[in-house]
């Protein structure tokens, strides 16, 4: 029997980068991106209606940032996991981020495996 494949939720205000993921991730053996917003302030409301595994998300945002947005996906779904990406953030949002429970912490410029990896690790119980 074939497993399941990780529904997965992405979230970037930048259309370009977020369509990019999208169309790397497509065709992915176990991956399945099953949703995409661009606000932090909707993450809460797509985990409700997507019912992700695994939400893959920028770390800045508007609305909310990727420790707040994280914190608002673990209280209305605590098994979900958070990947957030980031393109710069300073050691204090770094603590941060970590804090509020996401499975990992990625540069944008890493790889497609990277992010593919990451995604697979976060989201296998």
């Amino acid at each position: 029997m074939t497993p399941l494949p990780l529904r997965v939720l992405l979230v970037d205000d930048n259309d370009v980068y977020r369509s990019t993921l999208v169309l790397l991730l497509h065709g992915r053996d176990g991956i399945e991106v099953v949703g995409e917003v661009a606000d932090g302030s909707e993450v809460a409301a797509a985990v409700a209606e997507f019912a992700p595994d695994v939400v893959v998300m920028d770390y800045r945002l508007p609305g909310l940032q990727g420790d707040e947005a994280a914190a608002a996906v673990h209280a209305i779904a605590p098994g979900v996991a958070v990947i957030c990406l980031t393109a710069e953030a300073t050691p204090e949002e770094r603590t941060r981020v970590l804090a509020a429970g996401v499975s990992a912490l990625l540069e944008k410029g890493c790889s497609t495996a990277e992010i593919v990896d990451a995604i697979r690790s976060a989201g296998t119980p």
